[in-house]
């Protein structure tokens, strides 16, 4: 049978409104016509369907601390306390890793998310190993540790109460508002170098981000974010990444909102399209915008050396060719005009105090 579209009403808040197949698996399914209705009057029962719930089960955490030695990555060590991500940005390049757990990258990143039970115990006493050698922390590279059910599960919180104990540095990306509840403890470590935190706004327009990432914070509400943050002492940045051609256009914009609300940092990357998410993303232009979507996908095989994913050190944060120079002029030449990343000042990770630890398993 032909393809069919999924109607964008829908999606309710989702980023995407069908369960992508993810890489491992050996049976296709597709939707057919077997006489007791189409599949068009499928979708439209669908659409008039409650939008789809969240679910959360538990894993016991082995470990805490992720390694990495990606030259094009600018730390050593990450933690997440989650797998899955109820944003539902439909850039993520995450999506991809709910397929090693039998879970589709579209609808169940998300929708079916992992936590983490005692990443904070684990966490302490990775740190307290012998060999440890402590080196800042980033938290929430992967999936965003200050997604909505953190307000409840306080996992983040319970790691940043560990490293606060022992001042080690740290670094937060993220979306969420929530992580404005943890200022006691970052405000303190930021003004002695240890904590700092980049705030992500990919676009400052309402419409957009309602589409491309459905459940994170507003723009508007990110920006306060931004400013609640500065006021409060802590070292922030903003992230305006991804860069999606002839999508989030609007760079400067946002460049120049968030160094008025106190960033005084910034970086960028480029959508990256690993495995599933070439496919989904794909869709999500063709639902949102169909007048434009070869023109998306030609720009970004323009970045990527004519393939839609490149996965080259090298290249894959932010491209190649005339198009990924002409971003990275754009990017520099922002920064310098509204002030950002003229301050070098790096996380200082000589404080660490692994003895401050030591009898406090009666708090968690």
């Amino acid at each position: 049978m032909g393809e069919y579209r999924i109607p964008v009403q829908s999606l309710k808040g989702r980023g995407l409104a069908w369960r992508q197949p993810h890489r491992f698996e050996r049976d296709a399914r597709d939707a057919f016509d077997d006489g007791w209705g189409s599949p068009e009057l499928a979708m439209h029962s669908a659409a008039e369907a409650p939008p789809p719930a969240t679910e959360l089960r538990w894993e016991d955490a082995r470990s805490a601390i992720t390694r990495n030695d990606s030259p094009d990555v600018g730390f050593v060590q990450g933690l997440n306390p989650y797998r899955g991500c109820e944003h539902g940005c439909i850039y993520c390049y995450a999506r991809p890793t709910h397929s090693y757990l039998n879970l589709s990258p579209g609808i169940d990143f998300e929708t079916r998310l992992v936590a983490k039970r005692g990443i904070a115990q684990v966490l302490r006493q990775e740190l307290l190993a012998p060999r440890y050698q402590p080196a800042m922390i980033a938290i929430g590279t992967v999936t965003d540790a200050y997604q909505p059910v953190e307000r409840e599960l306080r996992l983040t919180r319970e790691v940043l109460e560990v490293l606060s104990t022992c001042h080690h540095p740290l670094a937060i990306v993220t979306k969420g508002s929530g992580v404005e509840r943890d200022l006691d403890l970052l405000a303190p470590m930021g003004a002695q170098r240890l904590a700092a935190v980049y705030v992500t706004i990919t676009t400052l327009e309402p419409k957009l981000a309602r589409i491309l990432e459905p459940r994170a914070a507003a723009p508007h509400r990110r920006l306060r974010t931004i400013r609640t943050l500065a006021e409060a002492g802590v070292p922030v940045g903003v992230s305006v990444a991804p860069q999606i051609p002839f999508i989030n256009d609007d760079m400067e914009q946002v460049l120049e909102a968030a160094a008025e609300a106190g960033a005084r940092r910034a970086f960028y990357q480029v959508l990256r399209l690993p495995w599933e998410l070439a496919p989904m993303f794909r869709t999500w232009l063709d639902q949102h915008y169909p007048d434009r979507a070869e023109r998306v996908m030609a720009r970004m095989r323009d970045l990527r050396g004519g393939k839609d994913y490149d996965a080259d050190f090298a290249t894959r944060m932010k491209g190649q060719g005339v198009w990924a120079d002409l971003l990275r002029q754009r990017f520099h030449k922002a920064c310098a005009r509204y002030g950002l990343n003229r301050e070098h000042e790096g996380i200082d990770a000589s404080r660490f105090r692994p003895a401050a630890l030591q009898g406090q398993s009666e708090l968690f």
